[in-house]
């Protein structure tokens, strides 16, 4: 039976994934799986709470219309989430709208031991935060596939995809995904040497290897299986620390040990990395971390409110997602400064308290931004005159800003096709449309149009 129940799991997941988006798909049903069944009870594993109660509350007709179709018709659903000891903790449908308990992230099981003396258990782990992990990385349509590609890193590290790199703005998750791969392997051999460090620390402790002749620098750095570097634009311009690393890349890579970077820009788009690093950079899989979607900013709503032990209703995480559209940093620091002030008030986080606060958070924003000020704000960044972007020429230094001054005036302001056209000069919504469709998937594929979008937007909301 158990063979048939995977199966049939297996038949029904193919069907919720064509049936939902690959955000939900992903958070909700991916990872979960059915473990014992009878007539009178099916038993799901799930990875974690804010999962366990989506299922038991969201998702319970789905389920069981899904279950139904397939011959199964439990009269229980429970929902198994494992934890460190062999005894799970196991939530019930009859109890779950009474229950209302916070995520529990999943940390690392195992401790590591370092190659050298540490003085503290941070340290002992290579500098990894045990709160960084896979189980509590929200996953969407803008991180999927860095979210695959790090699992099989940590799977197989030194084999594939070496080096990984990362890219993407601020506060998009690349620490936290980078973490988690170091965690991961470490869970999986204690004995595994893995260092993370910040580009700024690799600067200043080379910088004291040269001027203090201080010793172990080398052997820190390549005495390990697994070297993570954050924030690698900050040695772009460093000369002697760009050539040190260079060699420290060489040796791990030719003995076959994991490197992972993440940095603002892709190799090729940082303009003083030396040519042999940028190439070496290139070798691996480079993958391009973008600002999260609607649905994935309220996924990460949902998870942290979770963590803090408060469930928020659908109207006000759709709020903060509709309102805080930046990075997720932003979004959990509306969503803390939300759920202190409603506890020190005694109030509801509720969408009210949510307007009165998001002022605060958005302080230095326009009250009424204008279709004018998105077309000069567009013009000044690409040193183009207003007349030129609603004039009549076709050059392509011209024709790109035009697009996308339509795109912001479609995604900020939400104007009509024909509304855009004309603040533009021009009579056919037909252009609007083809320029906007343009550059909504140039923002997709093209790092150098997204970055000239959101450098526009910054300027728009400075």
């Amino acid at each position: 039976m158990q063979k048939d129940l995977h199966a049939i799991w297996q038949g029904i997941l193919g069907e919720v994934e064509l049936s939902l988006s690959t955000p939900n798909y992903t958070v909700y049903w991916a990872n979960t799986k059915p473990v014992s069944y009878d007539s009178n009870e099916l038993i799901f594993e799930v990875p974690n709470l804010f999962v366990q109660k989506n299922l038991q509350t969201k998702y319970d007709k789905m389920m069981r219309e899904m279950l139904d179709k397939n011959g199964l018709t439990p009269s229980t659903l429970t929902y198994v989430i494992p934890s460190g000891s062999k005894k799970p903790r196991v939530s019930r449908e009859t109890t779950a709208s009474s229950s209302q308990e916070s995520i529990l992230a999943a940390s690392p099981a195992a401790a590591t031991r370092s190659y050298t003396p540490v003085t503290s258990p941070l340290a002992a782990r290579g500098n990894l935060n045990p709160r960084y992990t896979f189980d509590n990385f929200i996953v969407g349509s803008s991180n999927d596939l860095a979210y695959s590609a790090s699992q099989a890193v940590a799977a197989n590290p030194g084999v594939k995809y070496n080096p990984i790199y990362f890219y993407g703005g601020v506060g998009l998750g690349k620490t936290h995904l980078m973490q988690a791969i170091g965690n991961e392997i470490l869970k999986d051999n204690a004995d595994a040497r893995v260092l993370y460090v910040s580009s700024e620390t690799f600067v200043n402790e080379f910088l004291d290897y040269i001027r203090f002749k201080k010793k172990g620098f080398s052997d820190k750095y390549r005495n390990v299986d697994v070297l993570i570097v954050d924030d690698m634009q900050f040695i772009a311009n460093k000369e002697k620390t760009q050539e040190e690393f260079f060699h420290t890349f060489n040796f791990l890579h030719q003995n076959n040990k994991q490197i992972i970077i993440s940095s603002d820009k892709p190799p090729k788009s940082i303009p003083t990395l030396t040519e042999r690093l940028r190439s070496r950079f290139e070798m691996g899989m480079s993958i391009d971390i973008q600002m999260p979607d609607f649905e994935t900013r309220c996924a990460i709503i949902n998870a942290k409110a979770g963590l803090s032990g408060v469930t928020l209703n659908t109207e006000t995480v759709e709020f903060l997602a509709n309102n805080i559209k930046t990075n997720i940093r932003e979004l959990e620091g509306a969503l803390n400064q939300l759920l202190a002030y409603a506890e020190l008030h005694h109030v509801e986080p509720d969408v009210s308290t949510a307007e009165g606060l998001l002022g605060n958070v958005r302080h230095s924003r326009p009250q009424h931004l204008t279709s004018k000020q998105i077309i000069d704000k567009t013009a000044k960044h690409f040193q183009l005159k207003v007349e030129e972007i609603c004039g009549s020429q076709r050059d392509k230094h011209i024709v790109v800003p035009r697009q996308i001054a339509m795109y912001l005036l479609r995604s900020e302001l939400h104007l009509s096709f024909p509304k855009i056209a004309g603040e533009l000069g021009r009579k056919d919504h037909t252009t609007a449309i083809h320029s906007v469709e343009k550059i909504e998937k140039e923002i997709k594929l093209n790092y150098m149009v997204r970055e000239q979008v959101n450098a526009i937007r910054e300027r728009l909301y400075a």
